[in-house]
């Protein structure tokens, strides 16, 4: 079956249409599955067309990434959890810029001698930014699963350094553009491989969802580099859209976390140490802190007139949004005002929290983001924090020095009554003790989130009001 040049114009056109289409229902947790079919649609079209392209010759190689592909990728996506999807897009997105890097090596030694100065910068850029885009998601995988330590590795002259290494991958690269030397192509790669890990290695727990934000950037401005080399315009507009789209969601982040964009790019933040005060607390951990149980929770919420839930990344580990929809529809019938309160940053990514209490049918219109809540919480009589830590840590705004600092928080500390639902006293992502445990009040329901939240339900409907 053979199609005309203008047929598959108009395909990656409709392709196109979708994927914008995607992005925009991902704008709202209510149109999100929406938008994620419109991109399904568009990316099954894209490859539909792109293997009915008369260029296409040889199907052996295709066929064979295919399945190879599936058998990955199919149990991975079946098997993970909803906890470990950071980590998982951040190795995806490895994938994405060892993709780039090796396209453009693939023209290059296949072309090799008869290429345009414009082609050898178009795999110049798709190269190095691919490798950068590959090291640092290892790196960053590594961070969120933990085989590597969340706070930031930092090191003298680390900018420096960088500066240095740039620098000579760009020289390098000049010269592969000038002399199309094999050589000067792989050091130029090594570089930036090396560079990708220098950046984000001193990059805090507490950045690490904006530098999966910005990688996501990254991956796709090389596949728009590697679009502009295989002369493919679908794939240079859907780089463009994933790199400007990832981009603009990291410069969002940073701005909901007080940070600044070059900065965070630039890598190092979230490692000052913190005050002595903040130094203080972290010593006196098992001191001072007033301890509730299940019990006292739920007899306190079902006797309140508003309740704020508070989810974080302890809720996703422990599977706990069902159980706390249940406390927010018995809460309900027995006529107490219930909102759940989202930081841009809670979880592991932007939209976590969103997506697991979507998960639980929790509806959208009980869900408030921060910006939209924080002026509530003096007015609100218990707040339950579940699994959160480091978004509602108070030394975020009192504790100059604290990695923290300067973020802004979910305010729950102004509410009459806080509840803390916590395995232990352990610090946070960003490797602080949160002072919010030392507040009067404040009192801490040690255990599994999910424990806590069962325990919790059968309280609530064993009570009376």
């Amino acid at each position: 079956m053979t199609f005309s040049a203008d047929t598959f114009v108009l395909s990656y056109l409709v392709c196109a249409i979708l994927f914008i289409l995607g992005l925009k229902g991902l704008a709202s947790p209510a149109t999100a599955r929406r938008g994620n079919l419109f991109a399904m649609v568009g990316m099954a079209l894209a490859i539909i067309t792109t293997l009915l392209n008369p260029a296409v010759t040889d199907y052996w190689w295709i066929v064979a990434g295919l399945a190879v592909g599936a058998v990955i990728g199919i149990p991975i996506a079946l098997k993970i959890n909803m906890t470990a999807l950071p980590q998982l897009v951040a190795i995806f997105h490895s994938f994405v810029g060892l993709a780039a890097v090796l396209v453009a090596g693939g023209m290059f030694l296949q072309e090799q001698g008869h290429l345009t100065t414009v082609t050898l910068v178009e795999i110049f850029m798709g190269a190095w930014i691919g490798a950068i885009t590959f090291s640092g998601s290892c790196i960053a995988f590594g961070k969120l699963q933990r085989l590597l330590p969340s706070a930031p590795l930092q090191f003298k002259g680390q900018h420096l350094i960088n500066l240095l290494i740039f620098v000579a991958m760009v020289g390098f690269g000049l010269h592969f553009i000038l002399e199309e030397s094999v050589s000067s192509f792989l050091i130029m790669n090594a570089l930036a491989i090396i560079l990708g890990v220098t950046l984000i290695l001193p990059i805090g727990g507490a950045d690490m969802p904006v530098i999966v934000s910005m990688l996501n950037s990254y991956s796709g401005w090389a596949a728009a580099a590697t679009g502009f080399t295989l002369g493919n315009m679908l794939l240079i507009i859907t780089g463009a859209l994933v790199g400007s789209s990832g981009a603009i969601l990291s410069y969002i982040m940073c701005k909901a976390m007080n940070r600044s964009f070059i900065s965070v790019i630039l890598g190092g933040f979230g490692a000052e140490e913190g005050d002595e005060a903040a130094q203080e607390r972290a010593a006196a951990a098992d001191q001072g802190v007033k301890e509730a149980a299940t019990e006292d929770a739920a007899f306190m919420m079902e006797n309140a007139q508003s309740v704020v839930i508070v989810p974080g990344y302890g809720m996703a580990v422990a599977q706990a949004q069902h159980a706390m929809r249940e406390v927010l529809e018995i809460l309900e019938e027995k006529e107490i005002k219930v909102k759940f309160a989202i930081h841009p940053v809670a979880g592991r990514m932007p939209g976590h929290m969103n997506v697991l209490l979507a998960e639980a049918d929790v509806p959208y219109d009980r869900v408030f983001e921060m910006d939209d809540i924080n002026s509530e919480f003096n007015q609100t009589d218990v707040v339950m924090v579940v699994g959160a830590n480091d978004v509602v840590n108070p030394d975020a705004k009192d504790t100059p020095g604290s990695p923290l600092y300067g973020m802004p928080i979910l305010e729950v500390y102004k509410a009459k009554m806080v509840y803390v639902v916590k395995r232990s006293m352990s610090a946070g992502y960003a490797g602080v003790q949160n002072s919010l445990f030392f507040h009067d009040n404040t009192y801490l329901v040690f255990g599994d989130a999910k424990e806590v939240a069962e325990n919790l339900v059968q309280a609530l409907k064993g009570g009376g009001h």
